[in-house]
């Protein structure tokens, strides 16, 4: 297959794993590594295998990562395991509605919502454990937004010899 295919294939895969870092349809970073290992190994790139290694620990590492940042951001503002549950179950739900983000809105309404059949009378504590949750999703979603960018970034620099 001709090169050029093979890195525009790559730069797809690469810009979808961006777009999978917020859009829970997409595997995200997967995504990302499969451009990254396809540009790599499907052109005669002189790209280092470190960069492959440090790319996949990352990854790796965004996928533990987007369990535990919630988790204990949510704890640390005073959440519960029935906020965390919510925050699954609205999460999928959130996946159905016919509304732009429906997963993210579908998250947070959980997160609410489980905290308030945990405790119905302390609308407060549930308000900071969603508060807790928003602030989980940023950190986690932002690290494998920054990390889906290094990757494309990487092979678009090697495209054009300049790494």
């Amino acid at each position: 297959m001709d090169h050029s295919i093979i890195s525009l294939l790559s730069i797809i895969l690469l810009i979808l794993g961006i777009l999978g870092t917020f859009l829970p349809v997409l595997p995200g970073l997967v995504l990302s590594l499969s451009g990254l290992l396809i540009y790599k190994y499907g052109t005669d790139a002189n790209l280092s295998v470190l960069y492959i290694w440090a790319f996949v620990i990352l990854t790796l590492a965004s996928v533990v990562l987007s369990y535990v940042i919630p988790a204990k951001t949510n704890k640390k503002y005073g959440g519960t395991n029935w906020g965390s549950i919510g925050s699954v179950i609205g999460t999928i739900v959130g996946l159905f509605l016919p509304i732009p983000l429906g997963f993210l809105v579908g998250m947070f309404a959980g997160v609410f919502i489980g905290e308030l059949l945990h405790d119905s009378k302390d609308m407060n504590k549930a308000l900071k454990s969603t508060k807790g949750a928003f602030i989980g999703f940023i950190y986690g979603t932002g690290f494998s937004l920054v990390v889906g960018i290094a990757m494309l970034m990487v092979v678009v620099l090697d495209i054009f010899k300049i790494i």
